[in-house]
């Protein structure tokens, strides 16, 4: 299964930067985490965090690719699984940011996953999307 959205937000790429890293605070964002463990900090390149999701078991995330400022991509793995998810700004020639947020999920049991799961993180990374917009833009 793979799923993108993208979101154009009316903030500095600092300030919408600031928000998606700062894990642990992703659930005052949206409905769609109840709480992350940072694990290793800061979050940065094999960094880990314990993601807590209404409805999914906690899953452990390993950062596998960062660039500050621009990109982070972490990984998490379950037997027959492993889950992709990235995040990455782009600046815009008016000095906003668009955001595209990306999950994959690949192995012999992704076809099972993306049918038993897919519509709900689907609507996850949706409101993750749209939890980043609202925050970054209020001031």
């Amino acid at each position: 299964m793979r799923f993108e959205t993208t979101v154009d937000i009316n903030a500095t790429p600092e300030t919408v930067w600031k928000l998606l890293i700062d894990v642990e605070r992703w659930p005052d964002m949206t409905a769609s985490i109840n709480r992350v463990e940072l694990l290793d900090e800061p979050i940065a390149l094999s960094a880990r965090a314990r993601v807590h999701q209404p409805k999914l078991p906690a899953a452990i995330w390993t950062v596998t690719a960062f660039e500050e400022n621009k990109t982070f991509t972490w990984e998490s793995r379950s037997p027959g699984v492993t889950t992709t998810a990235a995040h990455e700004l782009v600046t815009t020639p008016n000095g906003t940011v668009t955001v595209h947020l990306t999950l994959d999920q690949k192995g012999p049991l992704a076809p099972l996953f993306a049918l038993l799961t897919g519509r709900l993180t689907r609507r996850y990374v949706t409101m993750e999307a749209a939890g980043l917009k609202t925050k970054a833009e209020t001031p």
